[in-house]
Formats: structure tokens, sequence, C-alpha cells
């Protein structure tokens, strides 16, 4: 999700779902160490609980890295070995670590003794020609060695040699059994699943499925693009919670924020790039994304884009009161 789970992302994402936990997008260790920490680090209090996922494949730096990012607060340090992306082949990280189980394990260690929050690995079957039996099985043997106190399996392998980034999202094929039998072999370890999840009911569906359920799910595109399935997971986690948004509230929090990062000297296109796909479906969903689309990415656009996108839209009353 490089590019797309920024803070203002979150921030959103957030007025959806007391509980999700959200992660940002994948930071490579040297820009954590290196660069501007404020800019790459820098979060709203309200994005809590919020992982930071790291990339990287030397022990020492994704230590430092992790360090650096639990002293801003992250409430988990989460390695990422499943990305395809050109930029991590070319760097020898990402979905490349599927290769090198003892490695990930050495990163996983050197950063289990830098910090004191939780540390998590998102992975892929396996990549290329691999086969997803023993190559996912020693993966995870390797990080929970190390100390790892959760595995996220995107259920594809990455096809790193003859498909391109975009391709990996969703020409291999997912294999679910593969992530459930690892769990049935590993029932004490929390092996959380992610790829193709379309909706809650879904997820849940494919979790349970079989005689050892999986222990999470994780969202990407599926959240990020209908971002009303952030307010399912509450109703799921407590059925008390609003399973329906309210939606003036979310829009009068996303409008306070956006005043305040565009006098701050940011673009208001910064913020509602991430609220193009709130109301799909609903009345007036059209123009409202018309107007965030191209009013907001004018010169000196402020927070009032918002309220006339929003005005545009017809919610059902019934719901809302409900």
């Amino acid at each position: 999700m490089m590019d797309w789970t920024d803070r203002h992302c979150r921030f959103l994402h957030r007025q959806l779902s007391r509980n999700a936990l959200l992660y940002t997008e994948m930071l490579t260790a040297d820009a954590v160490i290196h660069g501007e920490r404020d800019r790459l680090l820098g979060f709203d209090p309200a994005e809590h609980p919020v992982a930071l996922q790291l990339g990287g494949s030397n022990p020492e730096r994704l230590a430092q890295a992790a360090r650096i990012g639990a002293e801003f607060g992250y409430d988990e340090i989460n390695l990422n070995i499943g990305c395809p992306s050109d930029r991590v082949q070319s760097g020898t990280f990402g979905a490349c670590l599927m290769r090198t189980p003892a490695l990930v394990g050495a990163c996983v260690a050197a950063i289990r003794a830098a910090t004191h929050v939780p540390v998590t690995v998102k992975c892929r079957l396996g990549v290329d020609d691999q086969d997803t039996g023993p190559a996912l099985d020693a993966l995870a043997q390797a990080v929970w060695t190390a100390g790892a106190d959760a595995l996220w399996v995107h259920a594809r392998k990455a096809w790193l040699d003859g498909l391109s980034p975009r391709q990996n999202r969703d020409v291999p094929p997912l294999d679910y059994d593969r992530v459930r039998r690892l769990k049935q072999e590993n029932p004490n370890r929390f092996i959380g699943l992610n790829g193709g999840l379309q909706n809650v009911n879904h997820a849940l569906g494919e979790m349970l499925s079989g005689s050892v359920s999986l222990d999470g799910a994780m969202f990407g595109r599926a959240a990020y693009h209908t971002p009303q399935i952030l307010c399912e997971i509450d109703g799921h986690l407590d059925a008390g919670l609003r399973r329906e948004p309210d939606w003036p509230s979310v829009i009068e929090a996303m409008r306070r924020y956006a005043e305040a990062h565009v006098h701050a000297g940011g673009r208001l296109s910064q913020v509602t790039r991430h609220m193009v796909g709130l109301f799909a479906g609903l009345p007036g969903a059209r123009r409202w994304r018309q107007i965030l689309s191209v009013e907001a990415t004018r010169p000196g656009a402020g927070a009032a884009v918002i309220d006339a996108a929003f005005a545009e839209v017809r919610l059902d009353p019934e719901r809302q009161a409900a």
C-alpha cells in the first residue's frame, strides 16, 4: 500500500473504525534512519492503534529503524516480506526475502531485541518456482523462532520473474487452504489472512472455514476503495458499536483535519484524494467525486470544498437515524 495508507488516509480510516489496527505504508529502514522523520513517521494520536511497516534486509538497520518507530509511539512494528514491487526487487528486500528465511529470522530477532512493542511479519506463500509447502513452513518457523508475535500471510505467491507488481496483486491464484494448513500445524501461533478479501463476511468465512480458525484478517485495497468495510469491522468486534457511519460527524472531523493541514502549509488534495470513494452507491456520489477530484486540486483550495462536495450527497435519513 505504498503511497496509499499515509497519515491522511489513516486519519480518515480511524473515523470509520475505533478498533481496527491501521498500518502505515511500507517505509524502508534507510528512509526512516536518514529521511525526514517527522514527515515520514509523524501521525495524529487519533490513529492509535497503528503499526509501522518496515522494509529492508539489514538486521542492524532494521533494528535502528524499529527503535525510532517505537520512540515515535507506534503500537507495532511489522516487517514486510511480501511486497513484489520493482523497488523492493532492486533493493533485495520485500518478497525477495522469502528465499532467505534465515536472514528474515535474523532481521526479526534484531527488531525484537531493539523494541518493546509487538513485532509481526507479513509474507507471501512463496516466490516464483518455490514449492509453497516447504517455503512457507521454513519462513514461518524462522520468524517464530526469532520471536515474532504474529504472521500475516498474503495467500498468493509473488512472481518476481514474469509478472509486474500490478499483476502480482491479482494474477497468482489465491490459496487460502495453504494458510489454513499452516494454522492447523501451528495452532498456538497467531496467523492472519490477507489477499483478495472483499468484505467482512468474506473474511470471516475464510477465517472460520476448516477445523482450526485463523486469528485475523487484513484488508488492503478493498478497505481503501470501499472504506465502509471499516465500519463493519467494529460491528463484528463489538455488537454494541454502530455499523453504519455517522457521515456528518465523519465529514466534520475530516473538514477540521483538512483545514489544519492546509493552515500548516499542506495541500487540500493530499487529504481529499483518500476520500473520493466514501459514498459509492449513494445518490450524489458522482458529484462528490467530481468536486473533490477537480476543485480540491486547485491552488489555494480550502476545506470549504469538502462542504460543497458533501452538500451534493443524498444520505438515507432512516439509516443515519438508526
